[in-house]
């Protein structure tokens, strides 16, 4: 398992600045709770789940199951 940030650069920039506007919280979520602060529980979920290998809900991150 690996995770890694989006190829996209343009994604990755504009998300981690929603991120700072948004104190941390995840900037396509409403709601400002501890399960929406990046990573948020959505994805450590994801995470976990051995056969789940794409991106987080942000597109920020992408988890992909190579052993590399």
């Amino acid at each position: 398992m690996k995770i890694t940030y989006n190829s996209n650069e343009e994604i990755v920039k504009v998300v981690k600045e929603g991120l700072k506007q948004t104190g941390g919280y995840c900037p396509c979520r409403r709601e400002h709770i501890e399960e929406n602060k990046c990573m948020c529980k959505e994805f450590r979920e994801q995470i976990a789940d051995p056969n789940f290998e794409g991106f987080c809900h942000c597109m920020l991150y992408y988890k992909s199951n190579d052993e590399e």
